[in-house]
């Protein structure tokens, strides 16, 4: 009984220090994360900006579902492993930069997420800002220091640049 004691207070102890780390850490920030990718600016935009094909390139995304436009801007919901989340697209400037944001009130987390691209002869730069709010202290926690706040950018980096490896070897 003696040991039960001590496990239940170490796994106590833990979860205060993880809530006082989390609570500690602030709500916002900011993360960036870029690929040198071979492809054209234009054919990286469009593959980003065509919400419909999203599933069939970022492995993380089942199904999108266009929604109506909300005050002139374009929405989307994309669902997948991180559950259903809402997007809104703040502003695009075509073959340069998107800018999409978090439009769920509801969730845990949120921000906004500013792909620039930029060309570098044959190939395209892509950077990804992510300007992140976690509201929950746990979730800032983990999001610090389990998975960092590039893990997500960081992906779907990896899914764009299969893409076009995938694109560049069979020749489509």
């Amino acid at each position: 009984m003696r040991y039960v004691a001590i496990v239940a207070g170490v796994l106590v102890a833990i979860v205060l220090i993880v809530l006082v780390i989390g609570w500690s850490l602030p709500v916002k920030h900011r993360a960036t994360a870029d690929a040198t990718l071979n492809a054209s600016p234009q054919s990286l935009y469009q593959l980003i900006t065509d919400v419909d094909r999203i599933p069939e390139w970022r492995n993380s995304v089942k199904n999108v579902e266009r929604l109506p436009d909300s005050a002139g801007k374009k929405r989307f919901r994309e669902v997948g492993g991180n559950g259903s989340i809402l997007y809104e697209i703040q502003e695009a400037v075509p073959n340069q930069r998107l800018v999409t944001k978090i439009a769920d009130p509801s969730l845990p987390f949120g921000g906004r997420w500013t792909y620039e691209l930029s060309p570098r002869g044959d190939s395209t730069t892509l950077r990804i800002t992510e300007d992140g709010e976690v509201y929950n202290p746990v979730f800032r926690f983990v999001s610090r220091f389990v998975m960092g706040h590039t893990a997500t950018m960081n992906k779907y980096l990896d899914d764009v640049r299969h893409h076009f490896e995938k694109t560049t070897t069979s020749g489509t």
